[in-house]
């Protein structure tokens, strides 16, 4: 019999069995702590669960309370606010996807043609096709600097640098203009770089290292 039972058991004669009452209640304190009655409880992270839903509860009642139109309204607030999210996720998303050919060619200290060739095959050996078409557009650029061939400019665009480059070799010009776009493209619009961007640059960077400069167009570099 637990000690509830005996509490409120009867004497053989059927007269209550009298208890003090501090004894009484230590009794059932010892009884309720058994922990067969607690088995079912729920854990300690589901009851701060349970107390946080309590409380925003309350505070969406407390709110809907004072908001016009009760629930309602404050329903209609809420969906508003989610539909201006989505709307600012998607207009950032655009503007961050958006192409952009403000960006400078060159971003990091003065290197050489060969050593930005050298970079951007290890870079293409490794797989990393946006970095190799950025070096291989750098390299390009810097090989026509060298030569005389464009007018040295630190703070030039791809756009710029493949104009300018077009004037001298009037029969790349287009692909000139296509490895210009490319580079913009996975350096300022987010689109991944691919193999065959990367050997299309290639093959123009080495045939501009053989073709002839309309000498017309050609700027000069001072020597002094």
């Amino acid at each position: 019999m637990t000690a509830l039972g005996r509490l409120m058991a009867r004497s053989d004669d059927d007269i209550p069995v009298r208890t003090p009452r501090v004894p009484a209640r230590e009794a059932a304190e010892r009884e309720l702590s058994d922990p067969r009655y607690h088995q079912h409880d729920p854990n300690p992270i589901q009851q701060a669960l349970d107390w946080l839903w309590e409380r925003i509860g309350e505070l969406f009642s407390a709110a809907a309370g004072t908001t016009p139109g009760g629930w309602i309204g404050l329903l209609a607030i809420a969906a508003s606010v989610v539909l201006l999210l989505i709307a600012l996720r998607l207009r950032l998303g655009a503007v961050r996807r958006t192409p952009t050919t403000s960006g400078a060619l060159f971003a990091e200290a003065p290197r050489t043609a060969a050593e930005h060739r050298s970079a951007a095959d290890r870079h293409a050996a490794e797989g990393r096709w946006n970095q190799a078409i950025q070096d291989r557009m750098r390299a390009l650029v810097l090989a026509l600097e060298e030569r005389t061939l464009l007018t040295p400019g630190p703070g030039r665009t791809a756009d710029e640098a493949s104009t300018e480059a077009g004037r001298a070799f009037p029969a790349h010009a287009d692909r000139l203009r296509t490895a210009a776009r490319t580079f913009d493209d996975v350096t300022y619009g987010g689109r991944p770089g691919t193999e065959e961007a990367y050997t299309l640059l290639t093959a123009l960077d080495t045939d501009l290292q053989h073709a002839k400069p309309d000498l017309a167009t050609t700027p000069t570099r001072s020597r002094g």
